[in-house]
């Protein structure tokens, strides 16, 4: 082969790799293997966006599990809502002989409600818990109502509380479970939506507090447990659990920009494997970061002036078709959604072309459906902006009376 064959040859064949370079930086990321989280520990995680409570990612995410002390956002955010931070919490015979790990309280300490909260969420005292559940609803059975109620306020189908510990426990109605959708979910009422959330977040994200019983005989120090504050830049809350049905499991909370995530992972292991939560849990919160970014989906809809049929017209006095315009309960926009790139949303509109008199400002008759992946993300109706009456005998004698006796 000649010189000048082969440098033809090695320039046609660097050009054929540059194409394929190009080419390949313009077709688009899909979904699947190849982005997904790989290799997750956990028998159950989720991924979610905060803001919206959309699952961006799951692995058996509503099957139900054992959760341990991540229990414990939930006792801390009832008791934030209807405690009194100053309030004095004297310990019961219930609250000293909980198991390990707890606070050592005696039977009859005082210790303030606040200082108990810290106790419960850095350190996860299951004595503190009882105290506070106690204090709050009366006993630990009339707290776990309380945490029952307000699942069910949450909407959570499939989640059953039985201790404000977390601890494995068993009653007539089933075991003490969630699922790692729905404990997403409460960590989302907790960091966003509770009228308490600011105060979840100061005692969650705090890295230690100290502090006395009343009797000024003990002294108490927490310092937070959950490690995952340092792990990853914007990690801002979480809770960290583990029990014998439970395994180890993680609710985490991480911040980047405008994108707030909430990683969930249940059954991550057993001993040894503690460090296997933080793992699974960085792979999570990385695919958000990595995958998912803020897209306007918004389109303004064509509202046209629609045809009112038998309907009475402002403008000609001997027509029978009226005429009226729509308008959407709430022009919003902009519809910024947290999408992967290869998520579309949908965009379906149901607008009459016609409509049969009588109407009225306000009836709803049609509707914009935005769908992702099949779920309806938001609706918004389409109303009457104006009245249009229906021709009746009245409207037919004045016509008629107009047109042919005064020549109108």
């Amino acid at each position: 082969m000649t010189q000048w064959k082969c440098g033809l040859l090695k320039r046609m064949a660097m050009s054929l790799f540059l194409s394929i370079i190009l080419l390949a930086n313009v077709i688009p990321v899909q979904a699947g293997e190849d982005t997904e989280p790989q290799q997750l520990y956990a028998q159950s995680a989720v991924l979610m966006d905060a803001d919206s409570g959309r699952v961006l990612f799951s692995k058996e995410g509503d099957v139900e599990k054992a959760m341990a002390s991540t229990t414990k956002i939930m006792t801390c955010i009832l008791a934030l809502e209807e405690g009194v931070m100053q309030d004095v919490v004297t310990a019961s015979s219930n609250a000293a002989k909980q198991p390990r790990v707890r606070l050592g309280v005696q039977e009859g300490e005082q210790i303030l409600f606040e200082d108990l909260l810290y106790a419960l969420m850095l350190e996860s005292y299951n004595d503190a818990a009882v105290m506070i559940a106690e204090h709050i609803g009366g006993s630990v059975e009339g707290f776990a109502k309380k945490m029952n109620q307000k699942a069910m306020q949450l909407r959570l189908s499939h989640t059953y509380f039985i201790t404000p510990s977390g601890l494995d426990a068993q009653d007539e109605n089933g075991s003490h479970h969630t699922t790692a959708k729905e404990l997403a979910l409460i960590m989302k009422y907790c960091i966003m939506d509770s009228p308490k959330a600011n105060e979840f977040l100061q005692i969650t994200g705090t890295a230690s507090h100290t502090f006395s019983n009343l009797e000024k005989t003990k002294n108490y120090s927490c310092t937070n447990h959950n490690a995952f504050l340092q792990m990853m830049d914007g990690a801002f809350s979480g809770k960290t659990g583990f029990t014998g049905d439970a395994g180890y499991c993680y609710v985490g909370a991480l911040r980047n920009g405008e994108r707030t995530f909430i990683s969930v992972v249940l059954g991550c292991g057993w001993p040894n494997n503690k460090n296997y939560k933080w793992v699974d849990t960085k792979k999570l919160m990385q695919y958000g970061i990595d995958y998912f970014q803020y897209k306007d989906v918004w389109k303004t809809p064509n509202l046209s002036t629609v045809v009112v049929e038998n309907g009475i017209s402002d403008t000609d006095p001997f027509s029978s078709i009226g005429y009226t315009e729509l308008e959407i309960e709430q022009d919003i926009g902009e519809l910024q959604l947290l999408l992967a790139p290869w998520e579309e949303v949908e965009v379906k509109e149901e607008i009459p072309k016609q409509l049969k008199a009588p109407v009225t400002q306000g009836d709803i008759v049609g509707s914009i459906q935005y769908l992702l992946q099949g779920d309806v993300i938001l609706e918004l109706p389409i109303m009457v902006k104006k009245s249009v009456s229906k021709i009746n005998f009245q409207w037919f004698f004045q016509n008629i009376t107009k047109k042919y006796f005064l020549g109108c």
